[in-house]
C-alpha cells in the first residue's frame, strides 16, 4: 500500500521545488555563481518571514515561502541571491565586536547595491529614491565594503537608521555566528565560501564577457576578502606544537581501568592521558609603533585586541613569554607578560609613550640584546603594529615576522621576508578616537526581528 503524504511532508516537498525553481533561475543569467549557488542545503524551520542562513544550511518557512511565491517570485530571486552574496563577502563571520544592528544594516545595503546594480531580469527591479540617495552616498568601489558602511552609520541619526533598516531589510540574520564563535561547522562553512568566492570570481573573468557594474564590485570584494583575513587566524601563523596538561575523563574507558585494579590489586590496564598535544602560541613580541604619524587611541585599540585573542585558551598556553615594546624611532617602553592576569594588568594601565620618527630597526636590534644577555630565546613571531611610514630592518631574522598595517593608510614597501596584513580599525575595536570623535554604537533592537 502506498504512503499517504501528510501535509508537513507535502509542505517540504512543494518548498523544495520552488527553492530549486529559484536557483535554476538564477543560474540561467549567473552562470559563474553556480558553485555558490548551489552550496546551500535547504532546511524546514518555522517563524522565519524570509530566509535565513548560517553558512551551511539556508532556513526557510513553508507558509510565507508559498505566500511570497504566488504574489511576488522575483523577490525571492533577490533573497536567495542576497543569502549567498552574504556568504561570498563572509559577513557572517566578520562583525567582530562591532555593533550586531548596525552591522546587519550595513552587510545588507552593502549585498543590495550589488544586487541592484546587476543587469539580469531575474534580479531587476525599480530603485527607490531611499536607495538612490545610499548609493550616491558610496561612489567609490572600493568604500562601498560593509565596514565602510558601518562607519557611515554610525555617523548617523537614529530616525535615519529606522527608515534604511526598513527599507534594505530582506533576509533574516538570526543564524549568524556569535562574535567568538569557532565551533567545527562554523570554521568549515567559512573555508568553504572564502573558496566559493574566489572560484566565482575565477569563472567571472574566464567567461570572457564585459563585468557590469554590479559584477565589478562583486569582484572588487571577492578580492579584499581574498586579501583580507580573520585577525585571529592570521595569529594561529605563529603557533607550535607543545604538550599540556590536559585530564578528560569522557574520553577514558573506567571499566578496563576498575577491572585492572579488581584483578591486579593496585595495577591498572589502561591510565587516562594526562596532557595532550596543543597547536597554539607560547613566545611573541609585539611591537607597538608610537611615533607622531600613530594615533594613540587605534595602538590602544590594537593591543586590547591582540591580548584579549591570545588570553582565550584556544590560542595561547596559561603559561606564556609576551614582550610589548613601545617603539618609534627607539625603544620606549618594555613591559613582559607571562600570563593572563599580566594581560589584564598590561590592559589597564597602559600609557603610550613616544612621538618621535619612526625607525623599524630598534625593536630589532633590542630583541637581539635581549637574546644575547639570556633574557628571552628565540621568540616565536614578532607582530609589529604600524603605519608603515619608517625604516625596515635589512637583514631577516630567525624568527617568523609580521608588520600589520591600517587599511587606510598607504602600505611601504615592506621586506619581502615579512608577512603582512591590512586591517581596518573597525575589526579590533567598535570604539575608537577619529577626527570627528568619539564613535557611538546603538542599542540591539531594529526594525524587523533578526
Amino acid at each position: 500500500m502506498s504512503h499517504a503524504i501528510t501535509h508537513p511532508e507535502w509542505e517540504e516537498k512543494m518548498s523544495e521545488k520552488i527553492l530549486t525553481c529559484i536557483r535554476h533561475e538564477l543560474y540561467f543569467e549567473l552562470r559563474y555563481l553556480k558553485p555558490a549557488l548551489s552550496a546551500f542545503v535547504f532546511q524546514k524551520k518555522e517563524g522565519l518571514l524570509t530566509f535565513a542562513t548560517d553558512g551551511t544550511y539556508l532556513y526557510y518557512s513553508a507558509e510565507p515561502l508559498f505566500r511570497i511565491f504566488k504574489k511576488n517570485a522575483k523577490f525571492l530571486d533577490r533573497v536567495y541571491l542576497h543569502s549567498v552574496l552574504h556568504c561570498i563577502f563572509r559577513h557572517l563571520w566578520l562583525r567582530g565586536r562591532r555593533d550586531r544592528r548596525l552591522w546587519n544594516l550595513s552587510c545588507d545595503i552593502a549585498v543590495e547595491m550589488v544586487v541592484d546594480s546587476l543587469e539580469y531580469s531575474c534580479v531587476k527591479r525599480i530603485l527607490s529614491l531611499i536607495r538612490g540617495r545610499v548609493y550616491d552616498a558610496f561612489s567609490a568601489k572600493e568604500g562601498r565594503s560593509a565596514a565602510v558602511i558601518y562607519r557611515w552609520l554610525n555617523e548617523q541619526e537614529e530616525e535615519k537608521i529606522q527608515e534604511l533598516a526598513r527599507e534594505f531589510y530582506t533576509d533574516d540574520h538570526r543564524y549568524w555566528p556569535a562574535e567568538d564563535e569557532e565551533t567545527p561547522s562554523c570554521i568549515q562553512a567559512r573555508e568553504k565560501w572564502g573558496k566559493t568566492g574566489r572560484q566565482a570570481a575565477l569563472e567571472q573573468k574566464r567567461s570572457g564577457r564585459e563585468m557590469s557594474g554590479g559584477e565589478e564590485l562583486l569582484d572588487v570584494w571577492v578580492q579584499a576578502a581574498k586579501r583580507r583575513r580573520s585577525y585571529g587566524d592570521f595569529l594561529k601563523k605563529f603557533a607550535v606544537f607543545w604538550e599540556e596538561p590536559h585530564l578528560d575523563l569522557d574520553e577514558f574507558d573506567l571499566g578496563y581501568y576498575t577491572y585492572g585494579l579488581n584483578l591486579y590489586g593496585n595495577l591498572p590496564l589502561i591510565e587516562p592521558l594526562e596532557t595532550r598535544e596543543v597547536n597554539k602560541i607560547r613566545e611573541l613580541v609585539i611591537v607597538l609603533d608610537t611615533s607622531y604619524s600613530t594615533s594613540k587611541g587605534l595602538i590602544s585599540g590594537f593591543l586590547r585586541e591582540t591580548l584579549s585573542i591570545l588570553s582565550s585558551r584556544e590560542h595561547f598556553f596559561d603559561i606564556c613569554s609576551i614582550r610589548v615594546l613601545q617603539c618609534d624611532n627607539r625603544v620606549q617602553k618594555d613591559v613582559k607578560i607571562s600570563g593572563r592576569e599580566d594581560m589584564e594588568r598590561l590592559i589597564a594601565e597602559m600609557e603610550i609613550c613616544g612621538g618621535g620618527g619612526t625607525d623599524f630597526r630598534p625593536a630589532f636590534s633590542y630583541v637581539e640584546a635581549l637574546r644575547k644577555n639570556g633574557e628571552m630565546q628565540r621568540p616565536g613571531g614578532l607582530l609589529y603594529f604600524t603605519d608603515g611610514k619608517g625604516i625596515y630592518p635589512e637583514k631577516k631574522p630567525d624568527y617568523k615576522t609580521a608588520f600589520l598595517f591600517l587599511e587606510e593608510d598607504e602600505e611601504a614597501q615592506t621586506p619581502p621576508w615579512a608577512m603582512r596584513l591590512k586591517l581596518e580599525p573597525e575589526d579590533w575595536t567598535h570604539e575608537y578616537e577619529t577626527g570627528k570623535g568619539r564613535i557611538e554604537t546603538y542599542g540591539d533592537g531594529v526594525s524587523g526581528k533578526r
